[in-house]
């Protein structure tokens, strides 16, 4: 406490005995017990008033001792037993075991990850993916800017994710990598990779990419083999070396027939070899009898042109042509959707030709969009002009029910830019992405859609779109997010020529049935989405003729099935509406194939390189010892103690205020009890 302050307390403290004194004592003869019991009274009440006047401030510190985090983090994937399975888990107990004494130096918590990071859950070694990188970048969120070390077991083997060995500059802490699995390195030809286009068109050739390649130190031949729906199409004898370990067969495969077009391919196994699971890798090709003619018209270069080509090309089902607007209207004969940027005055016979066809229009407004021709040239939307150019906000509007865009993540997207203002609608609109500018909701919408007894006409008031997918590439590392949001705008504008009140979502092919998902969507006479339709799910198994029934379940503004209990085959199916009678069919491939199989030894040699990226150090199961007694001796992980200084107003402490009240009243009743006024 400061020395003014003190002074001010006696200061109080005397004023108040000068008050009571003048009160009680001053040009009166009348003394007593009374008085000077009355006089205490009054002198708690004027001094508790002035101290909190004066509001003195006490200090106080708290010690407490802060340790380092130690994160255990346990590769809980299918590879780590493909060995020595109890070896491993002998492994992973000492570990823990081992770590318990240094408990009075870390706070230690315990993780384990395959595709995520999840917190300590039991160690059942059946995740189908590992991404160690996901795992570590969680990490590094949650710990960021403190004191942590990382105790990896794992074999080092990613089947997902971004590479994990470059990853570890960038982690903030060290990583200790203790090797899990067998670190032998045997003999071994598998087929790393097979590249080839999720679609292609009947009658046509598709190409098929292998990669093919050897580890070991001697001179090996392998068949090579590739089968189409059961019959061999391709042979080749293949040589591999030290110095030639790795090959890139390419295979042209005629799509003969419309549908699912099953492709296997093996490679010879050599004598001895120890593991033959990486030997064989199949896909599925959807061949397909017409491909969707896409016509992007724009009279300006942007960015956006290049993103939407590239989004809507993304699904090999769609072929995208640029034209610009004085374009010969017999060059857009096959074209069936018209994606219009930017459009002006010159784009007036494109909107005639467009109308005449009954094609589906997409509409991208911006800075250059002349909104007067706008009003013009179509009955749909009426633009107010003589707005700003100014940045618009996206948020996603939960009421949207045509088609499910749950999935499309825009948190953390940058504004577009338009001189869009306010608009109104001709007709019904419904509204995708809601506009806001400067924080405040606007009554037009950024991203809506119309329909009419001919076409649909959806419109996006804004330009620079271009942003929004390298944002959904900083954010996620790939383009996926917002290439599957334009391709549901595009295919739901496509298909809308054979509306169907049950609409499918689902892949041809999925891997091991660990993503198997069909969704669906049910809507009314009106096409309005309904939220308590019954509809129920038949799988058929081709192979067996078994037959499984699920009901779907109600997702947000879908509906959803999990088949990740499927086993892998050939399936047919059909989803029915109960009470109405709706049902629409389709079939689809699970591959019997697990990613965690293609390992059989630890890559310890990536390990080193994580360990020496983020200044750790490797160690391998006979070394737990050490790495035990270097944690215990290193001293940057020494407990810190930290003071916090505690400052407490006096006009915060309630029970002053208390002891003034009770002083006054104590006072006023022995003065009324007494007869004094």
């Amino acid at each position: 406490m400061q020395i003014e302050t003190v002074f001010y307390i006696l200061l109080s403290a005397l004023a108040a005995l000068a008050i009571t004194l003048f009160q009680y004592f001053y040009n009166t003869k009348k003394g007593g017990r009374l008085y000077g019991l009355l006089s205490f009274f009054r002198f708690i009440a004027v001094f508790g008033l002035l101290l909190l006047l004066v509001n003195p401030k006490f200090y106080s510190n708290n010690y407490s001792l802060e340790k380092a985090n130690l994160i255990v983090l346990v590769d809980n994937s299918a590879s780590i037993v493909q060995g020595d399975s109890v070896k491993a888990v002998e492994v992973i107990n000492t570990v823990k075991n081992s770590i318990k004494a240094l408990e009075d130096k870390f706070k230690v918590k315990t993780y384990s990850f395959g595709a995520y990071l999840k917190d300590s859950v039991p160690l059942l070694f059946r995740e189908k993916n590992t991404n160690i990188t996901k795992a570590l970048a969680s990490l590094n969120e949650i710990y960021a800017n403190t004191n942590t070390a990382v105790v990896l077991l794992s074999d080092g083997n990613q089947t997902v994710g971004e590479d994990y060995e470059f990853y570890g500059k960038r982690q903030g802490f060290p990583i200790y990598p203790l090797v899990l699995g067998d670190s032998t390195t045997y003999e071994d030809v598998r087929i790393g990779q097979l590249n080839a286009n999720k679609y292609a068109f009947i009658k046509n050739k598709f190409p098929l990419e292998i990669h093919l390649s050897y580890d070991g130190l001697g001179t090996v031949s392998s068949q090579l083999q590739v089968f189409s729906n059961g019959k061999q199409i391709y042979k080749e004898g293949v040589a591999l070396s030290r110095v030639s370990n790795s090959k890139i067969i390419s295979v042209n495969i005629d799509a003969d027939k419309v549908g699912l077009q099953q492709i296997k391919v093996v490679a010879s196994s050599f004598p001895n070899e120890k593991n033959t699971e990486n030997n064989q890798m199949a896909l599925t090709v959807e061949v397909l009898d017409e491909k969707i003619n896409v016509a992007i018209i724009s009279d300006i270069l942007h960015p956006d042109i290049g993103v939407l080509k590239k989004a809507i090309a993304s699904n090999e089902q769609r072929s995208v042509r640029l034209f610009s607007s004085s374009a010969a209207l017999s060059s857009l004969e096959d074209m069936e959707l018209f994606v219009l940027y930017q459009p002006t005055s010159a784009f007036e016979n494109v909107y005639r030709f467009a109308k005449q066809k009954q094609a589906n229009i997409f509409t991208v407004l911006g800075a250059h969009s002349d909104l007067g021709f706008m009003n013009r040239v179509q009955n749909n939307y009426l633009f107010e002009t003589g707005y700003p150019v100014q940045d618009i906000f996206a948020v996603s509007d939960p009421s949207f029910s045509k088609f499910d865009i749950s999935d499309f993540n825009i948190e953390g997207f940058p504004p577009l830019e338009s001189n869009v203002g306010a608009f109104s609608p001709m007709g019904t609109q419904d509204i995708l992405l809601e506009m806001y500018i400067k924080g405040e909701r606007q009554d037009s919408p950024l991203l809506s859609v119309t329909e009419d007894n001919n076409s649909i006409h959806m419109l996006l008031s804004g330009e620079n779109i271009w942003k929004w997918r390298l944002q959904s590439f900083k954010r996620d590392s790939n383009f996926k997010n917002f290439d599957d949001f334009i391709g549901k705008l595009i295919l739901y504008l496509s298909s809308s020529k054979n509306k169907s009140r049950l609409m499918l979502e689902y892949e041809s092919m999925y891997e091991s049935g660990n993503k198997a998902k069909i969704k669906a969507s049910f809507f009314d006479e009106t096409y309005s989405f309904v939220s308590n339709a019954a509809l129920q799910l038949k799988v058929f198994q081709k192979s067996s003729s078994t037959k499984q029934e699920m009901p779907m379940l109600l997702q947000g503004r879908h509906y959803e099935a999990d088949l990740s209990d499927v086993v892998p085959g050939s399936y047919s199916f059909t989803v029915s509406e109960k009470n109405e009678g709706i049902s629409r069919s389709g079939s689809f491939t699970i591959m019997d194939f697990d990613l965690e199989k293609q390992f059989l030894s630890s890559n310890y040699e990536k390990l080193q390189r994580l360990a020496n990226n983020s200044k750790g150090e490797l160690f391998f199961p006979e070394d737990i010892t050490d790495l035990i007694e270097i944690l215990r001796t290193d001293q940057s992980y020494s407990p810190i103690q930290k003071s916090k200084q505690i400052v407490v107003s006096l006009i915060d402490v309630k029970i002053i205020l208390l002891v003034i009240v009770l002083a006054l009243v104590i006072e006023w009743i022995l003065r009324k009890y007494n007869g004094l006024t």
